[in-house]
């Protein structure tokens, strides 16, 4: 606990809480070791949507506005495809980034020219910053949240261009060095990279994309292997504004004695958590999904991103499935009892169960 007091500056009680986290984290780590018997050809199925989720959530935090369902079709179809626009675009980068992260991690080394790599694949599609790519920013790049109506708010005024070379050095040192002795728990010293890295925004453009894809590597490379199976950035986008204010309240103070990282290293460990209680529901769930086609998993994993349910027309949209197929795969999900249905005739919509939920064999 000292170095967690002496580093990190926490209260006694943070820093008592913060280790029962970790404690509660490595435990599931230990666990998903322990119990995964899931077949190659399954998780690599789990792996294909999580790609696809992780792409459209962290994209999606920075104001594209593509569903996981379109970017499904985009990357199917990527090779002949041209890309139109800048959510496409950023699509496309995350989820090349992403390929390489989830398929080489251990291959990876941790240093600044990896990084830049990084920002390099990121951005390659991107027509406007094409100047830039792999290049720290040489012009001020304040961090701002895009509302819903697409306004913006000025959140962080990030390190000023002539210092971000000299920080960079620090942090990935420091990153690289603490991993190395382990003095101070792994996840506490990715959680202290990320808001720093995102306090510093290195580059013109990407920054947020690339600390979700770097935090990614990092967990991999530690030993978090379920990471690659379940979207970290799905359930950050599920907590978008609480992510913002825990940035917010950990940087406004940045480089002062009375900074507080406690706000984010508690959001960060928390989406750490919940991640690792859907990770659980896969194993639980893996003896029924191992039995379920590729579309019957679309279809389930469209459902499970939809809570308040969907009709069979906008399943047969969003999924590009036909429709005997659909209702084929529904029917398979309710005799499995991971899908209910709510209504009769066209009124009818059709709900994942709950993760958390005991399904009522008698219920529709």
């Amino acid at each position: 606990m000292q170095h967690l007091l002496e580093k990190f500056k926490f209260t006694k009680q943070q820093a008592r809480d913060f280790q029962q986290m970790l404690r509660q984290l490595d435990e599931f780590k230990g666990f998903w070791k322990g119990h995964l018997n899931i077949s190659p050809q399954i998780l690599n199925r789990l792996k294909k949507f999580a790609l696809i989720t992780s792409t459209g959530a962290s994209t999606r935090i920075e104001g594209a506005d593509l569903s996981d369902e379109e970017v499904k079709k985009l990357l199917a179809g990527l090779k002949i495809r041209k890309l139109r626009d800048r959510s496409q675009q950023e699509v496309a980068g995350y989820a090349e980034l992403t390929r390489l992260i989830f398929d080489h991690y251990k291959e990876i080394r941790w240093n600044e020219n990896e990084i830049k790599h990084f920002h390099k694949i990121l951005l390659r599609y991107s027509e406007k910053d094409r100047h830039h790519l792999g290049e720290y920013k040489k012009g001020s790049n304040a961090v701002v949240a895009r509302g819903a109506e697409g306004h913006e708010t000025v959140i962080f005024n990030p390190t000023p261009p002539y210092l971000t070379a000299k920080e960079m050095k620090e942090l990935i040192a420091f990153t690289k060095e603490s991993l190395k002795t382990k003095e101070i728990h792994p996840l506490l010293i990715i959680g202290h990279f990320v808001g720093e890295f995102l306090a510093i925004h290195p580059f013109q453009d990407g920054n947020g994309r690339l600390s979700r894809a770097l935090t990614n590597l990092l967990l991999l490379q530690e030993g978090y292997s379920y990471v690659q199976y379940v979207s970290l950035e799905k359930i950050i986008e599920d907590r978008k504004e609480n992510y913002y204010v825990a940035l917010r309240k950990s940087q406004q103070n940045r480089g002062k004695d009375s900074q507080d990282i406690a706000p984010w290293i508690e959001f960060f460990l928390s989406v750490l958590i919940e991640q690792t209680k859907h990770a659980k529901a896969l194993l639980e769930r893996k003896n029924v999904e191992e039995e379920l086609s590729e579309n019957q998993m679309a279809v389930l994993r469209l459902l499970q991103s939809e809570g308040a349910g969907l009709p069979v027309k906008e399943l047969v949209k969003r999924t590009g499935i036909n429709r005997n197929t659909v209702r084929k795969a529904l029917e398979r999900l309710r005799n499995s009892q991971l899908v209910k249905q709510i209504g009769l005739g066209r009124a009818a919509k059709w709900r994942a169960w709950a993760r958390h939920q005991k399904p009522d064999k008698s219920s529709i």
